[in-house]
């Protein structure tokens, strides 16, 4: 079952650190913005209020909590209800996913995965962004996760772990930048650099390569 309990109880305050963090929240959408590709029919899975999809492009997106999907749909983007482990669409119908903060959320993360594989076209690509558990940031909100609106019912994963999950999946040259660097949210400074292990927020892409290709 999809974990919208606290989105849908606290939908109000998740829009709020938006605004009450707005410079931690441009340098997250910088580094998605880094690995961004050419797209034609986008994705985002998990769009939750729009906040990712709508500045990057992206006008549809996969929501279960009712509550985030009407204020995304409230901004004009297409909402489809339904969950990362059985996305509602067909196979090879877009050329680009894309699922920030979602993956720890997610109860089977290799199957979401799969299903991410299934809906992109060959040579599509997505990018997962997520708090990596492996650094200060993320080693915090796993410790203090039962004190979180948000965080408590989490699974947090390391960059190499997702990096990982996304071989296992069928995806290919893994790339990878990171951004919000410090030790504490209120004293996290920007900039983006390639890879992981020191940045909170880590946003990796990968590649579905054309079968073709592969033969080549």
């Amino acid at each position: 079952m999809a974990k919208i309990e606290p989105f849908e109880k606290h939908t109000d305050r998740y829009e709020e650190w938006f605004e009450e963090h707005h410079d931690l929240y441009r340098w997250e959408l910088k580094a998605v913005e880094h690995l961004l590709p050419d797209f034609s029919e986008g994705v985002e899975i998990g769009i939750g209020t729009g906040r990712f999809a709508l500045p990057l492009g992206i006008r549809r997106g996969v929501e279960p909590s009712p509550k985030m999907a009407r204020i995304a749909m409230r901004k004009g983007l297409e909402v489809i209800p339904g969950i990362a482990e059985e996305i509602p669409l067909p196979d090879e119908s877009v050329d680009f996913v894309l699922m920030v903060t979602t993956i720890c959320f997610v109860d089977n993360p290799p199957q979401a995965l799969k299903e991410i594989y299934r809906i992109l076209k060959p040579g599509g690509t997505v990018i997962v962004g997520f708090v990596d558990r492996d650094t200060p940031l993320g080693r915090y909100y796993l410790e203090h996760r039962q004190e979180s609106r948000f965080y408590a019912p989490a699974t947090f994963f390391s960059a190499g772990e997702v990096a990982g999950l996304l071989h296992e999946a069928g995806f290919d040259e893994l790339k990878a930048v990171q951004t919000l660097f410090g030790e504490h949210l209120e004293s996290m400074e920007g900039g983006i650099c390639p890879g992981w292990g020191e940045g909170a927020f880590v946003a990796i892409r990968g590649w579905k390569i054309d079968d073709s290709e592969k033969k080549a």
